[in-house]
């Protein structure tokens, strides 16, 4: 897979190379990577040009030296991007962390994208009780990583009770488990980025594209009232809210989500079957 120079760094991504069809921008979660988009980029494969970077100084994008990445240097890097490819009126699935750069894009170069599908994402810096807990959770394990009592914590954060105990949903769970275990330190910059990011909410009038949000009923990090506000917000709007899900909504119910997601893409006035 290429990488690209932008902005001052290289990024890593995943380029089905279909240039002749409209680009999907897929953009990941903190903790995770491109990789997430998996099973999209399979259900999208001949309709789209799926796009899936690493941010900068995660997955396997270039690592940094700053103590904090924040959203919108990051936005700038996709912005960038966008740029590089020469592509035109973007579609954007974004998930947590993408949500935060991508709402600062579109408020600012709207003209750039064709529609938005923001999931388990909001529009809000992390309040103040909320602040003082993850702190206190990426200082406690700054030393050895995500082990034992801090990989189960980090799980809860980004899968919702109902599918940590899903017999069915297992091997979802364990791959990512794995995957958090093995995460480097460096990662840490983009953590602070995403901790001490500052709330975008009284940019969402600015963005005009029709917008699909999707939110999980058990997630705990963006809680439902967080996306309702982002909903009531962006001026063209669908909310989705899926039962039994948390934060990782495309991971924890691909099944409800990429098709209302593909749905979407296709048709952004049609009617949603969500629940």
């Amino acid at each position: 897979m290429p990488t690209i120079g932008v902005n001052g760094t290289t990024l890593y991504y995943r380029d089905n190379g279909a240039v002749n069809l409209p680009p999907l921008l897929c953009l990941h979660s903190l903790f995770l990577d491109g990789t997430m988009f998996d099973e999209l980029a399979q259900v999208a494969e001949g309709r789209y040009r799926v796009l899936r970077p690493d941010f900068r100084g995660q997955g396997r994008s270039a690592a940094v030296t700053a103590e904090v990445i924040d959203m919108d240097i990051l936005a700038r890097d996709i912005e960038a991007f966008i740029e590089s490819l020469g592509l035109k009126q973007v579609n954007a699935v974004v998930q947590s962390m993408g949500g935060d750069v991508i709402l600062r894009l579109a408020a600012r170069r709207p003209e750039l994208f064709h529609s938005l599908v923001l999931l388990g994402t909001s529009a809000r810096g992390e309040p103040p009780e909320q602040l003082a807990f993850v702190e206190g959770f990426l200082d406690a394990a700054s030393a050895a990583g995500f082990v034992g009592e801090h990989l189960e914590i980090l799980l809860a954060i980004m899968f919702g009770e109902t599918t940590r105990s899903d017999p069915a949903k297992s091997d979802v769970v364990e791959y990512w488990r794995s995957r958090m275990q093995a995460l480097p330190l460096a990662l840490w910059p983009a953590m602070r980025g995403v901790v001490y990011r500052s709330g975008v909410v009284d940019s969402l009038p600015l963005i005009p594209t029709p917008s699909l949000v999707i939110s999980g009923a058990e997630d705990k990090v963006r809680p439902g009232e967080w996306a309702d506000e982002m909903a009531h917000g962006l001026p063209n709007v669908k909310h989705i809210r899926l039962p039994r899900v948390g934060h990782s909504v495309i991971l924890e119910a691909p099944e409800r989500a990429i098709p209302e997601i593909m749905r979407f893409l296709i048709d952004p006035l049609a009617e949603s079957e969500g629940e």
